[in-house]
């Protein structure tokens, strides 16, 4: 048998081309992948906030307060005044006398139509007047002036300690301490000391106790009230409490100067009418603690 070798190359040895080929391939697949990447960008998006304009804070200005207050009803006015408060619909304080109210069948209506009214308050201006207009032996005798303001409380049931005193421009606020007569303090001492708060005033509509005409027309009384507020004479800042009486409007002519002093008040910005119960250091508290306090 013929054992030399065949001419045909062996099929399991891989030719000289096919090696070359594999060899450039692998080459070109490593420089390729020892390539840097190329930075991939992204397209930045402009984000637009939506900024609301703040508006400017307005601080509205503090009103100065005024408690419109009327001495003595009920009583022939009295009417006229609760008409022209129910057409304004402002806040306004009554201090009436006890006896006052059981005078008349007339002074019982009256009465009754205060009681009934809105946006208006009652307090006390004693049962007697002060013994019927006798003010100096009225604040000489300190325990007698008590029972008569108590006994104004206990017939008309108010249901608040706030007090006048007759024919005495006194103050028996918290701290607020006031005499205009300096003889009558001990008996107002003793009044606070009673449970009471007293009220003054620090503007009065004054009028002609004869002819119960008011001196003063409705701007003059408004220029008063400017020019206290203007140069703080107060008792205190920014709050003013203005006395009228009620007897005096009666008469239309008077009536018609309140009517027109309330209109000319209302469209003032700066002003603002309140009940005496929200004046500073004075509260409405309930009867049951005000005749607990006074009983004491």
């Amino acid at each position: 048998m013929d054992t030399t070798a065949s001419d045909e190359p062996d099929p399991s040895l891989p030719s000289a081309k096919l090696i070359l080929l594999t060899s450039f391939l692998l080459l070109n697949c490593t420089k390729i992948s020892m390539q840097p990447r190329p930075a991939i960008t992204y397209a930045k998006q402009e984000v637009t906030a939506r900024v609301e304009e703040s508006k400017p804070i307005v601080k509205t200005k503090k009103k100065k307060k005024i408690y419109l207050t009327f001495d003595d009803g009920p009583n022939k006015g009295t009417p006229n005044v609760l008409k022209i408060i129910r057409e304004e619909q402002v806040p306004v304080t009554f201090f009436v006398v006890g006896e006052h109210v059981y005078g008349s069948i007339d002074q019982q209506k009256t009465w009754d139509s205060l009681q009934a009214a809105d946006d208006i308050e009652i307090c006390s201006h004693s049962y007697t007047h002060a013994w019927h207009n006798k003010f100096n032996k009225f604040y000489q005798h300190p325990d007698s002036m008590i029972k008569d303001f108590k006994r104004a409380q206990d017939s008309l049931q108010l249901d608040n300690n706030i007090v006048r005193a007759p024919g005495r421009n006194a103050w028996r606020i918290d701290s607020l301490h006031y005499t205009d007569l300096k003889a009558s303090k001990p008996a107002l001492d003793s009044l606070q000391k009673a449970g009471f708060t007293v009220m003054g005033w620090d503007l009065e509509w004054h009028y002609d106790a004869k002819t119960l005409a008011v001196n003063n027309t409705a701007d003059e009384l408004i220029n008063s009230v400017d020019s206290i507020f203007n140069h703080n004479k107060t008792k205190n800042p920014d709050n003013l409490v203005l006395l009228a009486h009620d007897q005096v409007y009666n008469k239309s002519a008077d009536s018609l100067e309140l009517h027109q002093f309330i209109k000319k008040l209302k469209i003032k910005d700066e002003y603002e009418l309140s009940l005496v119960s929200s004046y500073p250091g004075t509260s409405k508290t309930d009867s049951l603690k005000i005749k607990t306090a006074i009983t004491q």
